[in-house]
């Protein structure tokens, strides 16, 4: 069976994600002119975006990543975050910014904030794909957002359930049949 056959409607097509990623490149691109920033994808969500996103940003850029996970095979989150890794690069002085698929309970990117700036950068900031405010525990906000995300639960362009849908080139929302 097709996996769009568990797909309840699109909420994202493949080419308005494509725009606004380029538009997010431009503005990154501007606010970090004349440095060499520092991108940290948080696995496993953020492949597809990350990808995207760098090749958008006009800078020389690094590219790093590290897990960090609230969900396990959930689709809500348990509140204890996971850090997979710690760096084996360094982060003093550096100008970082984190990528992540989705802005949800805050709780996970609350966590690697605090890990990161113990590290102490030059500047952190955050970019997602998707805010769904709706979620939030934690007191966070994005510092570059693509689109904001109504209260379901989503899947494709690197979003997944159990695993499962990262590979969908839209974002769309999931029906509940599992």
């Amino acid at each position: 069976m097709s996996m769009k056959a568990h797909i309840e409607s699109i909420l994202f097509s493949e080419e308005e994600i494509s725009q606004r990623v380029r538009e997010l490149g431009i503005q990154i691109t501007q606010d970090y002119a004349g440095k060499k920033l520092l991108l940290i994808g948080v696995l496993k969500g953020c492949y597809v975006f990350l990808a995207d996103i760098a090749r958008n940003i006009d800078l020389d850029c690094e590219v790093r990543f590290i897990t960090a996970s609230s969900y396990g095979v959930s689709t809500i989150s348990s509140g204890d975050v996971k850090i997979g890794m710690d760096f084996d690069f360094e982060i003093e002085g550096r100008d970082v910014l984190i990528i992540e698929d989705i802005l949800d309970s805050g709780v996970t990117i609350s966590a690697l904030k605090r890990f990161i700036e113990a590290r102490e950068p030059a500047s952190l900031k955050v970019c997602t794909l998707l805010d769904k405010p709706a979620r939030r525990k934690a007191s966070i906000v994005s510092d570059y957002v693509g689109f904001a995300c109504p209260d379901e639960f989503v899947v494709g362009y690197g979003l997944d359930y159990a695993e499962h849908y990262r590979n969908l080139p839209f974002v769309a929302i999931l029906k509940a049949y599992a």
